[in-house]
C-alpha cells in the first residue's frame, strides 16, 4: 500500500506541473489583451507591438551627445556644453550630477586617471571629479 501511494505521489509531482504550466499557457493565448473587437487575439501578434519605441528622455540624449563630444574633442568641451545645457533647461539638473559622472568615466576610458582629472571643473558640485576617481578605483 506504501508503495503504491509513493508510485502515485511521484507521478503526480512530475506531470502536474506539466498540466498546469500548459493550461496557464493556453488561458494566456485565449485572454483579449487587445482592445476590444480587433483582430488578434495576443497583443504581443499585433502590428501595433512591433511600432516604434517610445522617444528617449532628454537627459539620456544629451548623455550620448556629450559623452561623443568628449570622445571627439575633450572633456572641457563637454563639461561647458553640460553646463550650458543645464542653465538653459533647468529640468536637465536633476540629471546633472549623473551626466557629469558620466563624462568623468568617459575621460579616464580616454585619457587615464591621472590626464582625465586635469580637466575637472565645479560643474554639478564636482560630480565630474567624482566620476574620474571612481573609475580610477575600478581599474585598479
Amino acid at each position: 500500500m506504501n508503495t503504491v501511494a509513493r508510485r502515485i505521489g511521484r507521478s503526480l509531482a512530475l506531470v502536474l506541473p506539466v498540466v498546469l504550466v500548459l493550461s496557464g499557457t493556453l488561458a494566456v493565448t485565449r485572454v483579449a489583451w487587445s482592445t476590444p473587437g480587433s483582430e488578434s487575439v495576443l497583443a504581443a501578434s499585433s502590428a501595433r507591438a512591433s511600432s516604434a519605441a517610445a522617444p528617449r528622455p532628454a537627459h539620456e540624449l544629451l548623455r550620448d551627445r556629450l559623452v561623443a563630444e568628449l570622445r571627439e574633442k575633450d572633456p572641457g568641451v563637454a563639461l561647458t556644453h553640460l553646463q550650458e545645457e543645464v542653465n538653459r533647461r533647468p529640468s536637465l539638473a536633476a540629471h546633472c550630477v549623473s551626466l557629469a559622472r558620466t563624462l568623468g568615466r568617459a575621460a579616464v576610458a580616454k585619457y587615464g586617471p591621472r590626464e582625465a582629472q586635469k580637466f575637472a571643473r565645479p560643474v554639478c558640485d564636482t560630480a565630474f571629479a567624482a566620476g574620474v576617481a571612481q573609475q580610477a578605483q575600478r581599474g585598479r
